[in-house]
Protein backbone atom coordinates (compact mmCIF):
# COMPACT_ATOMS: atom_id res chain seq x y z
CA UNK A 1 0.00 0.00 0.00
CA UNK A 2 1.00 3.11 -0.68
CA UNK A 3 1.76 5.95 2.10
CA UNK A 4 0.65 9.59 2.05
CA UNK A 5 3.44 12.23 0.62
CA UNK A 6 4.41 14.08 3.89
CA UNK A 7 4.10 17.88 1.68
CA UNK A 8 2.07 20.21 3.68
CA UNK A 9 -1.50 21.25 2.67
CA UNK A 10 -1.64 23.59 0.50
CA UNK A 11 -4.79 25.75 -1.11
CA UNK A 12 -6.69 22.84 0.66
CA UNK A 13 -4.73 20.68 -1.83
CA UNK A 14 -3.29 17.18 -0.82
CA UNK A 15 -1.22 14.82 -2.20
CA UNK A 16 0.26 11.26 -1.98
CA UNK A 17 3.12 9.41 -4.01
CA UNK A 18 2.06 6.48 -6.20
CA UNK A 19 3.90 3.25 -5.94
CA UNK A 20 5.54 3.96 -9.04
CA UNK A 21 6.44 7.51 -7.79
CA UNK A 22 3.87 9.86 -8.83
CA UNK A 23 2.86 12.74 -6.98
CA UNK A 24 -0.71 13.00 -7.30
CA UNK A 25 -2.97 15.91 -5.79
CA UNK A 26 -6.36 15.46 -4.36
CA UNK A 27 -8.58 17.86 -2.70
CA UNK A 28 -11.98 16.78 -0.33
CA UNK A 29 -14.57 19.31 0.15
CA UNK A 30 -17.55 18.40 2.61
CA UNK A 31 -18.56 16.88 5.98
CA UNK A 32 -16.59 13.38 6.97
CA UNK A 33 -20.30 12.04 7.54
CA UNK A 34 -21.48 12.07 4.20
CA UNK A 35 -20.50 9.40 1.87
CA UNK A 36 -18.13 10.12 -0.98
CA UNK A 37 -18.56 11.05 -4.34
CA UNK A 38 -15.51 10.66 -5.93
CA UNK A 39 -15.15 13.39 -9.08
CA UNK A 40 -12.97 12.55 -12.59
CA UNK A 41 -12.13 15.00 -15.62
CA UNK A 42 -11.65 15.54 -18.65
CA UNK A 43 -8.13 15.51 -20.21
CA UNK A 44 -6.40 18.31 -20.09
CA UNK A 45 -8.09 19.94 -17.20
CA UNK A 46 -7.62 20.20 -13.55
CA UNK A 47 -10.35 18.76 -10.34
CA UNK A 48 -11.74 22.73 -10.78
CA UNK A 49 -13.56 21.79 -14.12
CA UNK A 50 -16.00 20.60 -11.00
CA UNK A 51 -15.98 24.08 -9.24
CA UNK A 52 -18.93 24.78 -10.35
CA UNK A 53 -20.89 21.78 -8.88
CA UNK A 54 -19.05 21.21 -5.47
CA UNK A 55 -21.17 23.40 -3.55
CA UNK A 56 -24.33 21.16 -4.37
CA UNK A 57 -22.67 18.40 -4.75
CA UNK A 58 -20.82 18.70 -1.04
CA UNK A 59 -24.95 19.15 0.75
CA UNK A 60 -25.15 15.26 0.14
CA UNK A 61 -21.80 13.81 -0.35
CA UNK A 62 -18.57 14.07 0.88
CA UNK A 63 -16.67 15.24 -2.11
CA UNK A 64 -12.56 13.94 -3.34
CA UNK A 65 -11.29 15.05 -6.31
CA UNK A 66 -7.94 14.88 -7.53
CA UNK A 67 -5.65 15.58 -10.89
CA UNK A 68 -4.55 12.70 -13.37
CA UNK A 69 -0.77 12.15 -13.48
CA UNK A 70 0.53 14.69 -16.46
CA UNK A 71 -2.20 17.05 -14.73
CA UNK A 72 -2.74 20.44 -12.79
CA UNK A 73 -0.56 19.71 -10.01
CA UNK A 74 0.08 16.21 -10.22
CA UNK A 75 3.23 15.52 -11.57
CA UNK A 76 4.11 14.01 -15.18
CA UNK A 77 6.29 11.11 -15.66
CA UNK A 78 7.10 10.36 -19.50
CA UNK A 79 6.00 7.92 -21.49
CA UNK A 80 2.66 6.90 -22.63
CA UNK A 81 0.02 5.92 -19.68
CA UNK A 82 -2.83 3.33 -19.62
CA UNK A 83 -5.96 2.84 -18.14
CA UNK A 84 -4.64 0.29 -15.50
CA UNK A 85 -2.23 2.66 -14.48
CA UNK A 86 -4.75 5.41 -14.54
CA UNK A 87 -7.28 3.42 -12.46
CA UNK A 88 -4.98 2.06 -10.27
CA UNK A 89 -3.50 6.06 -9.19
CA UNK A 90 -7.70 6.37 -7.95
CA UNK A 91 -7.08 2.69 -5.88
CA UNK A 92 -4.00 3.98 -4.14
CA UNK A 93 -5.78 6.80 -3.46
CA UNK A 94 -8.80 5.39 -1.79
CA UNK A 95 -6.12 3.21 -0.14
CA UNK A 96 -4.41 5.74 1.23
CA UNK A 97 -7.68 7.46 2.44
CA UNK A 98 -8.51 4.31 3.95
CA UNK A 99 -11.60 4.48 1.68
CA UNK A 100 -13.63 1.19 1.06
CA UNK A 101 -16.29 2.55 -1.23
CA UNK A 102 -17.35 5.41 -3.68
CA UNK A 103 -19.66 6.85 -5.73
CA UNK A 104 -17.65 7.66 -9.31
CA UNK A 105 -19.05 10.35 -11.58
CA UNK A 106 -16.12 10.85 -14.58
CA UNK A 107 -16.55 12.41 -17.64
CA UNK A 108 -14.49 12.24 -20.91
CA UNK A 109 -11.28 10.27 -19.75
CA UNK A 110 -12.91 10.40 -16.36
CA UNK A 111 -15.33 8.29 -17.74
CA UNK A 112 -13.37 5.64 -18.91
CA UNK A 113 -11.51 5.23 -15.67
CA UNK A 114 -14.67 4.89 -14.34
CA UNK A 115 -15.15 2.21 -16.46
CA UNK A 116 -12.09 0.62 -15.58
CA UNK A 117 -13.39 0.57 -11.94
CA UNK A 118 -16.61 -0.56 -12.74
CA UNK A 119 -14.69 -3.69 -14.53
CA UNK A 120 -11.80 -4.26 -12.49
CA UNK A 121 -12.14 -2.76 -9.09
CA UNK A 122 -15.95 -3.28 -8.48
CA UNK A 123 -16.06 -3.67 -4.91
CA UNK A 124 -14.50 0.20 -5.02
CA UNK A 125 -18.20 1.94 -6.71
CA UNK A 126 -21.14 2.16 -5.31
CA UNK A 127 -23.09 3.74 -8.09
CA UNK A 128 -21.14 5.18 -11.45
CA UNK A 129 -21.76 7.91 -13.47
CA UNK A 130 -19.96 8.05 -17.12
CA UNK A 131 -20.71 11.25 -18.80
CA UNK A 132 -19.63 12.06 -22.50
CA UNK A 133 -17.20 8.69 -22.30
CA UNK A 134 -16.49 6.26 -25.06
CA UNK A 135 -15.52 3.06 -24.26
CA UNK A 136 -13.34 2.76 -28.01
CA UNK A 137 -12.03 5.78 -29.82
CA UNK A 138 -9.86 4.36 -32.56
CA UNK A 139 -8.51 3.94 -34.77
CA UNK A 140 -4.72 3.85 -33.69
CA UNK A 141 -3.45 5.65 -36.56
CA UNK A 142 -5.84 9.19 -35.36
CA UNK A 143 -4.30 9.04 -31.96
CA UNK A 144 -0.68 8.42 -32.29
CA UNK A 145 -0.56 11.49 -35.36
CA UNK A 146 -2.04 13.71 -32.14
CA UNK A 147 0.82 12.46 -29.59
CA UNK A 148 3.33 13.44 -32.29
CA UNK A 149 1.93 16.83 -32.68
CA UNK A 150 0.74 17.71 -29.23
CA UNK A 151 4.78 16.80 -28.77
CA UNK A 152 6.25 19.23 -30.83
CA UNK A 153 7.50 22.18 -29.59
CA UNK A 154 5.03 25.38 -29.50
CA UNK A 155 2.18 23.94 -30.50
CA UNK A 156 -0.18 23.83 -27.23
CA UNK A 157 -2.09 26.71 -28.21
CA UNK A 158 -2.98 24.57 -31.50
CA UNK A 159 -4.06 21.80 -29.30
CA UNK A 160 -5.55 24.53 -27.08
CA UNK A 161 -7.98 25.87 -29.97
CA UNK A 162 -8.91 22.01 -30.85
CA UNK A 163 -10.34 21.42 -27.49
CA UNK A 164 -12.71 24.57 -26.69
CA UNK A 165 -13.50 24.05 -30.28
CA UNK A 166 -14.80 20.46 -29.36
CA UNK A 167 -15.87 21.06 -25.62
CA UNK A 168 -18.36 24.51 -26.16
CA UNK A 169 -21.39 25.33 -28.12
CA UNK A 170 -20.72 27.99 -31.46
CA UNK A 171 -22.69 30.67 -29.23
CA UNK A 172 -20.41 30.49 -26.19
CA UNK A 173 -17.16 30.98 -28.70
CA UNK A 174 -18.51 33.96 -30.94
CA UNK A 175 -17.17 36.87 -27.89
CA UNK A 176 -15.10 36.93 -24.90
CA UNK A 177 -15.98 34.12 -22.30
CA UNK A 178 -14.25 34.08 -19.43
CA UNK A 179 -15.65 30.37 -18.26
CA UNK A 180 -14.36 29.18 -22.26
CA UNK A 181 -11.16 31.58 -21.27
CA UNK A 182 -10.19 29.63 -17.81
CA UNK A 183 -10.67 26.11 -19.62
CA UNK A 184 -8.37 27.55 -22.27
CA UNK A 185 -5.66 28.15 -19.64
CA UNK A 186 -6.34 24.57 -17.69
CA UNK A 187 -4.99 23.30 -21.35
CA UNK A 188 -2.20 25.77 -21.88
CA UNK A 189 -1.14 24.22 -18.05
CA UNK A 190 -1.05 21.05 -18.99
CA UNK A 191 2.59 19.97 -19.75
CA UNK A 192 2.35 18.17 -23.12
CA UNK A 193 3.58 14.88 -22.08
CA UNK A 194 0.57 14.96 -20.14
CA UNK A 195 -1.84 15.23 -23.32
CA UNK A 196 0.26 12.91 -24.99
CA UNK A 197 0.52 10.06 -22.43
CA UNK A 198 -3.05 10.06 -22.03
CA UNK A 199 -4.00 9.85 -25.42
CA UNK A 200 -1.13 6.73 -25.43
CA UNK A 201 -4.47 5.29 -23.06
CA UNK A 202 -6.72 6.26 -25.06
CA UNK A 203 -5.26 5.23 -28.37
CA UNK A 204 -4.94 1.48 -26.69
CA UNK A 205 -8.20 1.37 -25.16
CA UNK A 206 -11.00 -0.93 -26.62
CA UNK A 207 -13.47 -1.76 -23.34
CA UNK A 208 -16.42 -2.59 -25.98
CA UNK A 209 -16.92 -5.89 -24.31
CA UNK A 210 -15.61 -5.69 -21.20
CA UNK A 211 -17.96 -2.69 -19.86
CA UNK A 212 -20.75 -5.93 -20.04
CA UNK A 213 -18.74 -6.83 -16.75
CA UNK A 214 -19.92 -3.89 -14.39
CA UNK A 215 -22.29 -4.70 -12.10
CA UNK A 216 -22.67 -1.37 -10.08
CA UNK A 217 -25.98 0.75 -10.67
CA UNK A 218 -24.89 2.90 -13.91
CA UNK A 219 -26.10 6.49 -15.45
CA UNK A 220 -25.00 7.33 -19.03
CA UNK A 221 -24.98 10.55 -19.80
CA UNK A 222 -24.45 11.61 -23.78
CA UNK A 223 -24.20 14.95 -25.31
CA UNK A 224 -26.62 15.49 -28.57
CA UNK A 225 -24.17 17.72 -29.83
CA UNK A 226 -20.79 15.88 -28.38
CA UNK A 227 -18.34 15.48 -31.73
CA UNK A 228 -15.92 13.72 -29.30
CA UNK A 229 -17.53 11.41 -27.45
CA UNK A 230 -21.05 10.53 -30.02
CA UNK A 231 -24.25 10.21 -28.61
CA UNK A 232 -23.76 6.54 -29.78
CA UNK A 233 -21.00 5.91 -28.09
CA UNK A 234 -23.13 6.40 -24.66
CA UNK A 235 -25.94 4.24 -26.29
CA UNK A 236 -23.05 1.25 -26.54
CA UNK A 237 -22.34 1.29 -23.29
CA UNK A 238 -25.97 2.11 -22.22
CA UNK A 239 -26.88 -1.23 -23.68
CA UNK A 240 -23.74 -3.48 -22.68
CA UNK A 241 -23.84 -2.33 -19.23
CA UNK A 242 -26.30 -4.55 -17.46
CA UNK A 243 -29.32 -2.34 -16.03
CA UNK A 244 -27.42 0.97 -17.36
CA UNK A 245 -29.58 4.55 -17.89
CA UNK A 246 -28.92 6.83 -20.43
CA UNK A 247 -29.60 10.18 -20.34
CA UNK A 248 -28.94 12.43 -23.22
CA UNK A 249 -28.42 15.81 -22.65
CA UNK A 250 -28.88 19.24 -25.39
CA UNK A 251 -25.08 19.94 -24.74
CA UNK A 252 -21.71 19.27 -26.42
CA UNK A 253 -18.91 17.78 -24.19
CA UNK A 254 -19.42 19.28 -20.92
CA UNK A 255 -22.91 18.89 -19.48
CA UNK A 256 -21.85 20.16 -16.13
CA UNK A 257 -20.65 23.73 -17.84
CA UNK A 258 -23.35 24.29 -20.27
CA UNK A 259 -25.97 22.85 -18.56
CA UNK A 260 -25.27 23.05 -14.76
CA UNK A 261 -28.39 22.98 -13.45
CA UNK A 262 -29.84 19.89 -15.61
CA UNK A 263 -26.58 17.82 -15.09
CA UNK A 264 -26.76 18.51 -10.96
CA UNK A 265 -30.61 17.32 -11.02
CA UNK A 266 -29.99 14.57 -13.26
CA UNK A 267 -27.00 13.75 -10.92
CA UNK A 268 -28.14 13.67 -7.99
CA UNK A 269 -31.80 12.01 -8.47
CA UNK A 270 -30.12 9.02 -9.43
CA UNK A 271 -27.14 8.95 -6.85
CA UNK A 272 -29.77 9.75 -4.28
CA UNK A 273 -32.56 7.42 -5.41
CA UNK A 274 -34.12 4.35 -3.78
Amino acid sequence: MTTLNKTREIDGLNSFTTIDGVRIVYRIDGSSDKPILMLANSIATTMNMWDGQIAEFSKHFRVLRYDYRGHGGSDTPDGPYSFDRLGRDVIELLDVLHIEQVHFLGLSLGGVVGQWLGIYAPERVDRLVLSNTSSYLGPYEQWQGQITSVLQPDNLPQVADTFIKNWFPPHMLESENALVDSFRQMVLFTRPQGIAGSWAAIRDMDMRRTVSLIDSPTLVIAGQYDTVTLPSHGELIADTVPNASLVLMPSVHLPNIEYPDQFLRTVLAFLLSN
